[in-house]
């Protein structure tokens, strides 16, 4: 790597120093220091392997990096929360991403930034590219046309596509949820549940909370409950109406369903009014998860809720979608798995809330993105998961 800039112009503050000359950076995992070692990694040794492999194109999985690697693919049009900030400003966010994918995981990564935001053109690439890649990481592209390419990518891929907005932050909130729960002495399926937000991050949550048996939910965006009685829906919400609200009855306002509601989980942004959180269910939870700002901050939603979850790492229990991607692309990669099956979300979920174990306690409801253990424990049920749900190769 290059030899770090100092006269940059933002010289001395600590952020912009760490990111000169970027994050990364390929290293050799050969030797080539001579003519015989050149010979083999190269010309002419390395044309058998080309051979080898244009007869059997499975052998990329013995004698090429890539079912270890994952493309980190954004186009930058919902970066943090940040926006559409497009793709040369996502850039520094897709590095970070991949740098966690090798420290947490042990998968390499290559973050890829597209100069397009037509939903057929990133389709279009992201196929031409998958040759070179073992999985598919979608990453910060804006609703709703995220939910279209990952499922037309996973239509016409072989490989695990995930889209991390939308299930990494579910697999976190569930298992911060399930802890949560138990620690309330609540049961899933008397849970009340609402969700402020139905952008890529709420419809993922819902559909993880359903297949967890917890079915009384309310998801909420601007105008109010999604429910079918609403004419403004696209059909992503209607659909989702169709599963949640429609199935209890609630409509109205985000205030209507805070009402006695057991937990919210924000992922939206916005401020909820501190009157509307004193009228949840006692012992309540509270999962703020806007980055930077919280919807509700961790010092109002203490004064109401017996347990308090944010995204941010200066406050205890965050939700920090770190604790699962690295875990559920290294266990699909471990036994090279076709796709990310509901099954295997779950049971990423089910590992983390399990490694808090008897340590649970209104302070932590979730490990720590440091704690050794995770992504191991994720990566082995990731596994398990895939061989049952029948999507392993090997």
């Amino acid at each position: 790597m290059a030899t770090p800039d100092t006269s940059h112009p933002h010289a001395g503050d600590p952020v912009f120093d760490l990111h000169v000359g970027g994050k990364l950076e390929t290293v050799s995992t050969v030797d080539v220091s001579g003519p015989a070692e050149l010979s083999l990694a190269y010309t002419p040794g390395v044309a058998l392997v080309c051979e080898a492999i244009a007869a059997d194109p499975s052998l990329t999985q013995h004698y090429t990096w890539v079912p270890n690697v994952v493309a980190v693919v954004s186009d930058g049009t919902a970066v943090l929360g940040l926006g559409d900030i497009g793709p040369a400003g996502a850039m520094p966010v897709m590095e970070g991403k991949a740098v966690l994918f090798k420290q947490f995981g042990g998968v390499d990564a290559v973050p890829i930034c597209l100069a397009t935001t037509d939903t057929e053109e990133i389709i279009e690439t992201v196929v031409r590219l998958a040759p070179s890649f073992g999985g598919i990481n979608l990453e910060d592209i804006s609703a709703p046309r995220c939910f279209e390419i990952e499922d037309r990518l996973k239509e016409l891929l072989d490989i695990p596509v995930f889209h991390d907005d939308q299930h990494g932050t579910a697999v976190v909130a569930l298992a911060a949820l399930t802890n949560a729960l138990r620690l309330t002495g609540r049961e899933a399926a008397t849970t009340r549940v609402v969700i402020s937000g139905a952008g890529a991050a709420g419809v993922a949550v819902a559909k993880i909370l359903l297949s967890a048996g917890i079915t009384d939910i309310a998801v909420t965006d601007r105008k109010g409950v999604i429910h079918s009685g609403r004419t403004d829906l696209t059909p992503v919400k209607k659909a989702l109406a169709e599963i949640t609200a429609d199935l209890t009855g609630r409509t109205g306002t985000l205030a209507d369903v805070l009402d006695g509601a057991d937990a919210y989980l924000g992922v939206s942004g916005g401020t909820v009014p501190e009157e509307d959180v004193a009228r949840m269910a006692p012992d309540a939870i509270i999962c703020a998860m806007a980055n930077p700002t919280p919807e509700v901050h961790p010092d109002i939603a203490r004064k109401y809720a017996r347990v308090v979850a944010t995204g941010r790492s200066d406050f205890p229990n965050q939700i920090n979608n770190v604790l699962a991607f690295p875990g559920i692309f290294r266990g699909a990669f471990d036994v090279g798995a076709t796709s990310i099956t509901e099954g295997m979300k779950l049971a990423a979920a089910t590992a983390l809330a399990e490694l808090v174990g008897d340590d649970l306690t209104e302070e932590l409801v979730i490990p720590s993105p440091f704690d050794p253990r995770v992504g191991p424990a994720v990566a082995a049920a990731v596994s398990a998961a895939a061989r049952a749900d029948g999507v392993a190769r090997r």
